[in-house]
């Protein structure tokens, strides 16, 4: 049987921004109750009161409260070292019966050289190659047989290392990326270790998105 407050909480759940607003007690729970009567209503099936959704609302935000401030706070208090680097090209390729000897190929040619940034994800139709723009010129060589679908230049890449404790902590990625979203940041492509990310935006919006990452730590004060 449907009560207010499991539809309420269901509700509120569908909307990860109004979730994250909600526990940060920014939103009026008296005029949120309001809004929300005509879709309860509508699932219970019966007239709502006013009162009953505001007191489920204020229960529901004081337990997100205890989830996020206690639990993601001691993650984010604790980020180490963040890494930028700069002039950077991303290029995408269908995957092929010839990528990856290409990707070894490509990681032999750049390990003579130093200082050089490389990373990659392989997904199920593509694979993700971000380098450093100065070997642009070697990955078009290595990889001139294969199918280019996209190639962005003038990126930066912003790399985080986490506390241990992000492994087991519900919420860290979604709050970090919600900060993100929130300063209207595009996220190019993202790519994690297990205790490290690294996101990769354009280069005129890397100073806004570092400072939402290191101001992270600051966030539960």
């Amino acid at each position: 049987m449907k009560t207010i407050s499991s539809v309420v909480e269901q509700y509120i759940k569908s909307k990860p921004f109004l979730l994250s607003s909600l526990s940060q007690g920014i939103i009026n729970l008296t005029s949120l109750a309001r809004i929300m009567m005509p879709e309860l209503e509508a699932h219970l099936g019966k007239d709502v009161k006013q009162g009953a959704v505001v007191m489920s609302l204020k229960r529901l935000s004081e337990e997100l409260d205890f989830k996020i401030n206690y639990k993601i706070s001691k993650v984010l208090k604790n980020i180490g070292e963040i890494t930028v680097r700069s002039s950077l090209t991303d290029f995408t390729y269908t995957i092929s019966d010839t990528l990856l000897d290409n990707q070894a190929k490509l990681i032999s040619e750049i390990n003579k050289q130093q200082d050089i940034f490389y990373t990659s994800s392989r997904g199920v139709n593509e694979t993700n190659i971000v380098t450093s723009t100065s070997v642009d010129h070697i990955v078009e060589a290595i990889f001139k047989n294969e199918k280019l679908t996209h190639k962005i230049e003038n990126l930066s890449s912003i790399t985080v290392k986490l506390p241990q404790e992000n492994i087991s902590t519900p919420g860290v990625y979604y709050y970090i990326f919600q900060r993100l979203a929130w300063e209207g940041i595009i996220i190019h492509e993202v790519i994690s270790t297990t205790n490290e990310f690294t996101i990769i935006v354009s280069d005129d919006q890397i100073d806004v998105a570092f400072k939402v990452i290191k101001d992270l730590k600051n966030v539960f004060d």
